[in-house]
């Protein structure tokens, strides 16, 4: 999908437009957020048609910032953020939002040969733990276009995550130019199940036209409506649509014109105009009878795709109707067929239309396990760069250090950053991951107490040595079933009281001992009850 030549603004500066006004200060969670990626701390508001880009510092932890020198590119496409540590499995944002919201998601992309090259990378993007599709933007950039990708989303938590991830083609720093949520209304798209489905787009056209796209302020949305003309006869209409009466709310701009045929003839339309992989499709068509209002103005016709039927005496008036399909199959070119029924005066009409592939969403983290990862992130002060977004999934874009049961609901199950300069203090929300087998965080320098871990009843291994952890061994650890390995040596722990140390040498002996685990080469220190206070 293509947008934006560099060569000329697409978007006009001159329009005015209140509800973005916001983003000068952004709150806990707001309808919509535009973000220019890359722009840096002390960056001024990027505006393009009269709407405001705020920097994106804040909302990702990861990756480095650049400018791009062209004058002629739109604002938004000056800078970019790109990430080259090969080590981190994915690089994420994190954007507040309202559980259960839906969102337009765009990512935009325009490469400028920022790093030297001549050709942009290709590597994936991930929504919320699903993989949503792989960016490949160099027949754009060759073209001189940036380029974009739009899906909608529901949010299962009060943070949607939009990640990068290098794949197995990836040849250099995968980057972004800007990134936008824009929060939908509920009846946009709503025949969707959201809970088991998110729709990509892939083409969303007003017919007839040959100019600049339409998006905001004609579209409330923001969404972007392309043009698309062939070589049927195109047609003006003569009266407006109310968009709050179609579910979609279409822009009333994107009926302004309409393709049509001659009287008694089938119209043919080769659209969208790419050839589509065999998926399953949300398709919306939208018309209007292009006359002026009259008890005249109307016609009837039927829709096909690909020579099935699609709706059958399809009456269209001058308020305009659409038809839609949930769920409809397509494979590579796309033939829309408009059959006029017998008597219509006026040949077919169709003025837009919309198509979205059904993109089926991952398994999901436990929601539990997902709020601790974040708490346990949060207290942190240097957790690897990966550690934002969905902790487990993708499966091969877990975060650093962190493994996953993959049965039918995904688990943490261990964590594993043995001396990787961590510092900071452990969570007590480290109690709420409760499939955890192994914890495994020695070397590092977490100061704090050892939270309690009564309820790590799968836990078998602990180790925190080596550490700068201090206050008592907590009680509830002696309690735990299956722990039968834990090490806390090199740290600032308490040691056992007064009356605890009268205790016999042999029953010190007996529960006080250093094994040496000698298949795996590690020192474990057995702790005994007496010592967890």
């Amino acid at each position: 999908m293509s947008l934006l030549p560099l060569s000329l603004s697409v978007f006009p500066k001159d329009q005015k437009f209140s509800h973005f006004q916001s983003f000068l200060g952004i709150p806990s969670f707001a309808r919509c957020y535009l973000l220019d990626c890359g722009a840096g701390k002390t960056s001024e508001s990027a505006t393009v048609k009269g709407l405001k880009y705020v920097t994106d510092e804040g909302f990702t932890a990861a990756g480095n910032i650049t400018k791009l020198n062209n004058p002629d590119l739109v604002p938004i496409l000056t800078s970019l953020r790109f990430f080259p540590d090969e080590s981190a499995r994915k690089y994420c944002y994190s954007i507040p939002v309202i559980k259960g919201g839906k969102y337009l998601v765009r990512t935009t992309y325009y490469y400028g040969g920022f790093d030297g090259g001549k050709e942009p990378p290709v590597f994936d993007q991930i929504v919320d733990g699903t993989k949503w599709g792989v960016v490949n933007t160099t027949d754009d950039y060759a073209n001189g276009l940036s380029s974009y990708y739009e899906i909608v989303v529901v949010a299962m938590g009060k943070l949607l995550s939009v990640c990068l991830a290098r794949n197995q083609i990836t040849t250099s720093s995968p980057f972004i130019s800007a990134l936008e949520l824009e929060n939908l209304d509920d009846s946009l798209y709503n025949a969707t199940d959201f809970s088991k489905f998110a729709l990509s787009t892939v083409v969303r056209s007003s017919f007839g036209s040959d100019g600049e796209p339409i998006g905001f302020p004609e579209d409330k949305f923001n969404r972007i409506w392309q043009p698309f003309k062939d070589l049927n006869p195109v047609v003006t209409t003569h009266s407006n649509i109310t968009p709050s009466d179609f579910w979609n709310v279409p822009p009333e701009k994107a009926f302004n014109s309409a393709v049509t045929t001659s009287r008694g003839k089938t119209l043919q339309i080769q659209w969208p105009p790419m050839s589509l992989p065999s998926a399953k499709y949300y398709v919306a068509l939208y018309f209007q009878d292009n006359r002026t209002p009259s008890p005249y103005s109307w016609r009837v016709f039927d829709v096909s795709l690909n020579g099935q039927i699609f709706y059958t005496g399809l009456n269209v008036t001058t308020r305009g109707v659409t038809v839609y399909s949930s769920v409809w199959p397509l494979s590579g070119q796309t033939q829309i067929a408009l059959t006029p029924a017998n008597g219509i005066p006026v040949g077919p009409v169709i003025n837009a239309g919309e198509v979205l592939q059904i993109l089926p969403l991952g398994r999901k983290t436990l929601t539990r396990d997902v709020a601790a990862m974040e708490d346990l992130a949060r207290n942190f002060n240097n957790p690897p760069l990966d550690w934002s977004g969905d902790p487990c999934l993708p499966k091969d874009n877990s975060w650093t250090g962190v493994t996953c049961s993959q049965g039918k609901s995904t688990r943490v199950v261990a964590l594993n950053l043995t001396g990787k300069g961590i510092s900071g203090s452990l969570s007590p929300a480290i109690a709420n991951l409760t499939a955890l087998n192994d914890i495994w965080l020695g070397g590092n320098k977490l100061s704090g107490n050892i939270p309690e871990m009564g309820s790590l009843k799968e836990l078998k291994k602990l180790h925190l040595e080596n550490n700068q952890l201090e206050g008592p061994i907590p009680k509830s650890l002696s309690q735990l079933p299956k722990l039968n390995e834990i090490s806390l040596l090199g740290n600032n722990l308490d040691l056992p009281s007064t009356q605890q140390k009268k205790m016999s040498l042999s029953f010190l002996f007996l529960f006080f001992i250093i094994l040496a685990v000698l298949e795996v080469g590690v020192v474990v220190l057995s702790v005994p009850p007496f010592l967890l206070c």
